[in-house]
């Protein structure tokens, strides 16, 4: 694993966080820990951002939605999504073009992983993709 690993976390590890679910809390909290701590350079696709707001909004008020992105800006980064992300997208074998624009945006910022609960979206796979299990299990062997 390279020195200060970078990663694209998907919407799921966020929202595992934000409404603390079990059993996937802890990983994905400890993954967005290593970000915070500057240990892991973390990444967001910048499509999940208004999807993130939408899920967040409809269980808070907007000001509270807006908070928790602002927050979550302050540790990982944007991924852009433009047109060479989208012509890459196009050309991935996925079912899922969401997932075929994340795994695009993933390569885009040159993510060494992209950290995800369903793996299985993300086959084939032209970097690694891992859950947050799995990635800790990694980075806390080197």
């Amino acid at each position: 694993m390279p020195a200060n690993p970078v990663i694209l976390v998907d919407l799921n590890v966020l929202l595992d966080v934000f409404y603390k679910r079990e059993p996937f809390y802890e990983h994905s909290a400890r993954v967005l820990g290593l970000i915070e701590s500057g240990l892991v350079i973390g990444f967001v696709a910048s499509h999940r951002l208004p999807t993130l707001f939408y899920i967040l909004k409809k269980d808070q008020a907007i000001k509270s939605a807006k908070t928790v992105v602002t927050n979550l800006l302050q540790i990982l980064k944007v991924a852009p999504v433009d047109q060479a992300t989208i012509e890459q997208a196009l050309i991935l074998d996925y079912k899922d073009f969401e997932d075929a624009v994340q795994m695009s945006s993933a390569l885009q910022c040159k993510a060494d992983y992209l950290i995800t609960r369903n793996t299985k979206d993300f086959l084939p796979s032209p970097i690694h993709v891992m859950q947050p299990v799995e990635f800790l299990a990694i980075f806390n062997s080197n």
